[in-house]
């Protein structure tokens, strides 16, 4: 699965906002390590996502997936511009049949339907290309409102509250478990 070309995945076609999904590209790096040097962001990701995240950090996602001719992680893009990323990752052996997605949005471009706009696109091409695939699963921060309605807006219900599930900044708390059935 690729996601290239605007005509490819342009699913909000206004002037003001063409966005598209696409491959990771090594042009990406300085916005990359612009936009995800965030607490804000990085409040909000599992641990493994680096804080304060540089320009190497930035080199090593993009040499990571830049280079696979299919891959599941994308760059955001609003009118040509890097904003944010998208990955759905489909599972192995039991859980065969699911697919994760995550995402995040460079503070600067809050609020504006990106994320919404984005998952919707994913999952259009990913379902589209990967029919076995009959669940589609978020896990998001207990405080993480934004990311919820993003989820809901994309018709992704609240399957479970997870209590003293994560650990983050020292503090056990809560995540949630959103869930599309396709």
């Amino acid at each position: 699965m690729e996601i290239h070309t605007l005509t490819d995945s342009l699913i909000h076609p206004s002037p003001s906002m063409a966005l598209t999904l696409r491959a990771w590209q090594y042009a990406d790096v300085d916005q990359l390590a612009k936009l995800a040097n965030n607490e804000a962001i990085w409040n909000n990701l599992r641990d493994y996502f680096p804080h304060p995240y540089n320009r190497s950090d930035a080199n090593k996602w993009i040499r990571s997936h830049a280079s696979k001719r299919s891959s599941t992680h994308y760059a955001i893009m609003v009118n040509e511009e890097l904003v944010g990323a998208i990955s759905i990752i489909p599972k192995e052996d039991i859980y065969r049949k699911s697919a994760e997605i995550g995402y995040w949005i460079g503070e600067p471009f809050w609020k504006k339907g990106i994320a919404t706009m984005a998952v919707e696109e994913v999952l259009r091409v990913f379902t589209k290309n990967h029919p076995d695939i009959i669940r589609i699963f978020a896990e998001v921060f207990a405080e993480n409102i934004a990311s919820m309605k993003v989820l809901q807006k994309n018709g992704f219900v609240l399957e479970s509250v997870r209590k003293n599930a994560v650990v983050k900044n020292g503090t056990v708390g809560d995540d949630t478990v959103w869930v599309k059935l396709l």
